[in-house]
């Protein structure tokens, strides 16, 4: 059986205004799930909960793999939508102090050169501050220093909306190539990107979690079952 992360019964509200109410779901790993929900749904305020950065009122997250286990801080791997990078470093100098400080933990070993050359950072660039790195390649950071470290849970906060037409497929390729080392969940509010790249679409609505059926996905009007599912949070 594969392993599977699970939701339970999260609640989460922001004064009076209640975000999420008793969201429950089950990811399964080797899977790449789309989070699909409108601007303002939730979804940066549910992976925020998962990765402890915000507190919620009531909700479980855990693993079961051979038993139940506890989600960790350390079982995450997060990649915000503004990607942050230490801008004071070369992509050369942060990728191997990452390197060095995380050397037990990393499973594929390979040189700086070969792991940069996986997201298409090119030996000029690999030398540069990352200041001045457009937002696309600073996205690449860090997704690379992510799926270097092969995190059970891997949370992708709209990560390809802001890139151009070729660094968005480069990006797309990746995360198939790497969707059986964790569990993958993309948030997006764009439907085409979640039915071209992933493998199960989640829709966050009404502050709950739902799957979209494998045979709404056959269906020529599941498009608008959808879209008339995300105009009901009007």
């Amino acid at each position: 059986m594969a392993m599977k992360f699970v939701i339970e019964g999260l609640k989460k509200s922001y004064d009076q205004k209640l975000v999420l109410d008793d969201a429950s779901y089950e990811f399964s790993k080797g899977k790449i799930y789309a989070l699909l929900g409108r601007n303002g749904a939730g979804k940066t305020t549910l992976f925020n909960c998962i990765s402890s950065d915000i507190e919620y009122e009531k909700g479980k997250f855990y693993f079961i793999d051979q038993e139940k286990e506890e989600l960790r801080p350390s079982d995450v791997g997060y990649v915000l939508s503004t990607p942050e990078v230490p801008e004071f470093l070369t992509a050369y100098e942060f990728l191997k102090f990452f390197l060095e400080i995380n050397e037990s933990k990393i499973q594929d070993t390979r040189s700086i050169e070969e792991y940069l050359a996986l997201v298409n950072i090119d030996s000029d660039d690999a030398h540069k501050l990352m200041k001045h790195f457009s937002h696309g390649m600073k996205n690449k950071m860090q997704m690379l220093v992510n799926i270097i470290a092969r995190p059970k849970l891997l949370l992708l906060d709209e990560p390809l909306t802001s890139l151009d037409v070729v660094a968005c497929e480069e990006m797309k390729e990746l995360l198939r190539k790497i969707k059986n080392d964790s569990i993958i969940i993309l948030s997006t509010h764009i439907l085409d990107l979640a039915l071209d790249l992933c493998d199960e679409i989640v829709l966050l609505s009404q502050k709950k979690l739902s799957p979209v059926l494998p045979l709404d996905l056959d269906d020529e009007g599941f498009k608008e079952k959808i879209i008339q599912s995300l105009r009901s949070e009007e």
